[in-house]
């Protein structure tokens, strides 16, 4: 790599790393393992930075390559169950200390989410990706994405609901 690419790494490495380390966390639950994917993602990227570069989306790109290794760790570690526990307040109360379990327990629902379904739900709801851009990164359809998506907010829905039932008439 010559300088002039090194230099364009350092700069796209210091203007994107905390929002790529902010979707690898949404990814992985735990802020080291967070770490882990966006420095492993970032060394694979340098190795190939001109390939990178040349994409003309380098964050997308360093992106999959998050996406990618996480599905990789996950398979991994498939044998590790995660429980779901705690209830909704049937209203919302104006405790900050509330808001925080409310989160946390919204939280534990999307990392009880199957490793895919939790990547689309991130990338739609949190990255606010469209379902082509989701779809692409992925690797999928925007049908699968679409599908999961709809089975994910379902999911979430019935979890956090306490009762098995949906907490709305229904998904997007």
């Amino acid at each position: 790599m010559d300088r002039e690419d090194a230099e364009d790494f350092r700069q796209f490495m210091a203007a994107r790393s905390a929002a790529l380390l902010r979707t690898a966390y949404l990814l992985t639950g735990d802020r080291r393992h967070a770490e882990d994917l966006v420095q492993n993602a970032l060394t694979k990227a340098y190795r190939h930075w001109g390939k990178v570069r040349r994409s003309g989306v380098p964050e997308a790109y360093v992106r999959r390559i998050l996406v990618n290794e996480r599905n990789t760790r996950w398979r991994r570690e498939r044998s590790r169950a995660l429980e779901v526990v705690g209830d909704v307040p049937d209203r919302p109360e104006g405790d900050e200390a509330q808001a925080y379990a409310d989160r946390d327990e919204i939280w534990q629902a999307l990392q009880a989410m199957p490793p895919r379904t939790r990547a689309v739900l991130v990338l739609r709801y949190w990255e606010d990706l469209s379902e082509a851009q989701t779809a692409d990164l992925l690797g999928c359809t925007v049908g699968t994405v679409k599908s999961q998506a709809s089975r994910g907010l379902r999911k979430l829905a019935e979890v956090l609901s306490g009762d098995g039932t949906p907490m709305t008439g229904g998904t997007r």
